[in-house]
């Protein structure tokens, strides 16, 4: 409990209408969307500005109070579950968009701004910012930046990182530090822009961010197609890489996940289908016509019983529906829902998906799995009940197995959900020893302290290697 002294120190600060720290408050921000992980915080601190996030920090720095920034509280790693108590900092006072520059084509956005008005804002000027994580309708731009956030759109247009040109950041000792400009070349000193992108709010708190974007497309065209088998959509997907087409989107759902969809939305997914992949294709008119025949007639090829093309904007939304309700139609089904991103090189697609059945069936649990075929990145989910102990146990296992088997083909432990405390344990098996005390070292530079975000991504322990089986 955080004493009063304090708590004055911060309502003058921010104003005392911004300070929460009823236990109702505090209980609203002990957890985000991992299952399992859950904290009560000291206190919940709503900021304005940089100078009062500055104030904050120093404040926090002189006492030794852990900061814990805060988006939407989406995280699916427990990224933002103050584990170590200390100050929760929320920004949804911080969600303006400060500057649209159409000659250099940036965005200069606060933290707080929801990733869909930033969407829906540039859009209305003809221009796109591609980035499209799954929770965009709720998650803020500066959680993206944080995790360094993927989405449907990845394959063709790259993750967030590959969008934000400059920060500007407040350091663990409350000096301000800007990164990065609206250049197209800059290779004065290190990227300190790359290292904060990803770093999960460990380095500093992010307080404006300049974004890249790019003209809107002229077009799009939406196509579903549906296999009997995981193997022939997994041949599908490398034989369209390979027929040099990049698609904005290319996406995969596993017979669960199709059965889960189609029971919640009624879309009109056979869920007799093994597999089926989601498919779309923008740019000059001309060249979506011809890369949408050359898709569909590779699809053909590899064994698809029926394609479905959007004849319009509506029915491309309704097949895009499909793949981004995958998560919520899956939650209905157990009390608990436990969604992974192990990535695979996309030759592994197939024998992934297959491993993780493998690795359902031998542990007695129901496992989904969809994701982005295009790059990889598959999102195994486990529909569990965390009360049930037993239960829990077998998941762990299970999902100690499904990282296992990632690594081994030549995958990582995540794509795009981040590593927070949850795969914490699991980091060294991906980076090794090595990588794990330089990545420690770059802490201590910045946080010697150890007060910003403290518990994530770095564990106590490293998870015991498991002996892989044969199947």
């Amino acid at each position: 409990m955080m004493d009063t002294r304090l708590i004055n120190k911060i309502e003058a600060i921010v104003g005392k209408e911004h300070v929460h720290s009823s236990r109702a408050s505090l209980l609203a921000y002990s957890y985000d969307a991992t299952p399992n992980f859950q904290a009560i915080p000291d206190i919940v601190v709503a900021p304005s500005n940089t100078n009062e996030v500055q104030q904050l920090v120093l404040l926090c720095a002189e006492e030794g109070v852990p900061i814990v920034p805060r988006g939407s509280g989406t995280n699916l790693a427990a990224g933002t579950t103050p584990t170590s108590g200390g100050m929760v900092i929320l920004f949804h006072r911080m969600n303006k968009i400060l500057e649209l520059d159409e000659e250099n084509l940036t965005l200069s956005v606060q933290p707080g701004v929801i990733t869909q008005s930033i969407h829906q804002f540039v859009e209305q000027k003809g221009l796109f910012y591609p980035p499209d994580p799954g929770s965009m309708k709720i998650s803020t731009i500066g959680g993206n930046v944080s995790e360094n956030s993927g989405g449907l759109r990845g394959l063709k247009y790259g993750v967030t990182k590959d969008y934000v040109m400059g920060l500007e950041v407040v350091l663990p000792n409350g000096e301000i530090l800007k990164t990065g400009g609206k250049l197209a070349k800059d290779v004065a000193g290190y990227d300190l822009t790359s290292l904060l992108v990803g770093s999960e709010g460990t380095l500093g708190i992010i307080t404006e961010i300049l974004l890249k974007v790019i003209p809107l497309p002229e077009s799009k065209q939406t196509m579903l197609a549906v296999f009997p088998s995981l193997e022939q959509a997994g041949s599908a997907v490398s034989a369209i890489i390979a027929a040099k087409i990049t698609p904005v989107t290319l996406e995969f759902m596993d017979n669960g996940t199709i059965r889960a969809i189609e029971e919640y939305a009624k879309i009109g997914l056979p869920t007799d289908a093994e597999a089926i992949l989601l498919l779309e294709q923008d740019g000059n008119l001309d060249q979506v016509i011809v890369d949408t025949k050359k898709m569909s007639e590779i699809c053909e090829e590899h064994g698809a019983t029926s394609i479905q093309l959007a004849e319009n904007e509506a029915e491309a939304e309704k097949l895009l529906l499909a793949r981004r309700v995958a998560l919520s139609s899956l939650a209905r089904i157990r009390p608990t829902t436990i969604l992974e991103d192990a990535t695979v090189p996309r030759s592994e697609i197939a024998k992934m998906v297959r491993e993780i059945q493998r690795i359902s069936k031998k542990y007695n649990l129901t496992i989904c799995t969809f994701g982005h075929a295009g790059d990889g990145n598959l999102h195994p989910t486990c529909l569990t009940d965390l009360r049930d102990l037993e239960e829990m146990k077998r998941v762990e296992e299970a999902f100690d197995e499904i990282f296992e088997v990632a690594i081994r083909l030549g995958g990582t432990i995540t794509g795009e959900h981040g590593v927070g405390e949850m795969k914490a344990p699991y980091l060294e098996w991906k980076i090794g020893a090595l990588g794990i005390q330089t990545m420690r070292n770059i802490k201590l530079a910045f946080d010697p302290q150890n007060i910003m975000n403290p518990g994530k991504m770095f564990a106590k322990e490293t998870r015991k290697r498991m002996v892989m089986s044969n199947g």
